[in-house]
């Protein structure tokens, strides 16, 4: 029976949540070049969840992801001009980037905001590609946040039950505006934008929403599965009633349209730009869309989801990346590879050099 996991959680609507429209965004000089809207730092595991700033005509200086990222271009547009990524990604379009993975050559063509998951350290890279001229952590931006008096997202259900004091200044995202929210999300953009899918990211308007057979009102993008963590990401449509279930892994989103009715939350709901985070055993009694508009977010999901008919009732479903695999074939929607597949072009430059590399069997 499900009734047990965590009996002394209260939800209040907001803990795992936070308007990013109302927050500053903030430089950090271990990342040159950015700027951030934090909303989550683990001590734990040091992943990041931001909201990042890149201005028109900025060229970033290489640097070496030495965890996973993935990230939804909200507004602007940039391209990379090297290697395995090199594209020109504009709104909509999401992407995966592997642990150890160096980019270069990403230069921003208009004023950008993305909201990106950094699955571990940044290395950021000096002009002669291998000295390290800063390393962003998890630490860092738990720093720079208790700074500028912000308190970030919690990591898990006893953190939720800690107050949480609200962020003083504001700097709405440019999806705050409804031209540019419509450009996130119309497909009728895509011609215009000459817009393509390749292995790497995914222009998110140009698949279609799949149907979820036991609730026709949702519709699901599954653009990334992996077979070796279980973590999955989509964009979902939310035209309906959740019913009861428990993350039994983390997961986070932010709603792109509409508004969303959430545990405690106000009776007006949270709208577009509103990022949330669910620590593992979190519960939803109910999750429901406001309003005539579409219930559109994204959502990145770190484990099961476990269904059931309401407290103490017994198990109805349980849904992990297996389903979620099996659901992309159905719909035929490509998903984003995991993994630059015999690419070693935009691996971390290795100090053995290609010849020490070369004797040891490892890639230079």
């Amino acid at each position: 029976m499900p009734n047990g996991y965590n009996p002394d959680f209260a939800p209040t609507g907001v803990e795992g949540g936070v308007d990013t429209n109302a927050l500053p965004w903030l430089r950090i000089p271990q990342a040159p070049g950015l700027r951030f809207k934090p909303l989550r730092a683990s001590g734990e595991t040091g992943m990041i969840s931001a909201v990042v700033a890149l201005d028109a005509g900025t060229a970033l200086a290489p640097l070496v992801h030495l965890g996973a990222a993935d990230l939804l271009v909200l507004s602007g547009r940039m391209h990379y001009t090297h290697g395995p990524l090199t594209a020109t990604v504009g709104p909509g379009t999401w992407g995966y980037i592997p642990a150890n993975s160096r980019v270069e050559g990403l230069l921003v063509d208009s004023d950008t905001e993305l909201l990106v998951n950094l699955h571990g350290p940044v290395a950021f890279l000096d002009a002669d590609g291998r000295s390290v001229t800063g390393v962003l952590t998890s630490l860092d931006i738990q720093a720079a946040a208790r700074h500028a008096g912000l308190t970030l997202v919690p990591n898990t259900l006893a953190e939720c039950l800690r107050p949480r004091p609200f962020p003083a200044g504001s700097a709405p995202l440019a999806i705050a505006d409804d031209e540019a929210a419509r450009q996130l999300l119309a497909a009728e953009e895509i011609a215009a934008d000459g817009a393509d899918t390749d292995p790497h990211f995914v222009d998110t308007r140009a698949l279609e929403f799949s149907r979820v057979p036991a609730n026709p009102g949702f519709g699901r993008k599954i653009l990334r599965v992996s077979e070796e963590t279980g973590h999955v990401s989509m964009i979902f449509r939310h035209n309906g009633v959740a019913g009861p279930h428990y993350h039994l892994g983390a997961a986070d989103f932010m709603v792109l349209s509409g508004r969303i009715g959430y545990r405690a939350g106000p009776p007006e709901g949270y709208g577009r730009g509103v990022w949330f985070y669910e620590p593992a055993g979190a519960r939803h009694d109910s999750t429901r869309r406001l309003g005539d508009e579409d219930l559109i977010y994204t959502a990145n999901i770190y484990g099961p989801i476990q269904f059931d008919d309401g407290p103490g009732t017994p198990v109805s479903a349980v849904m992990s990346w297996m389903q979620y695999k099996a659901a992309a074939a159905a719909a035929g929607h490509p998903l984003v590879a995991n993994v630059f597949e015999g690419d070693s072009s935009l691996l971390a430059w290795s100090p053995l050099g290609s010849d020490a590399a070369a004797s040891t069997g490892e890639p230079a």
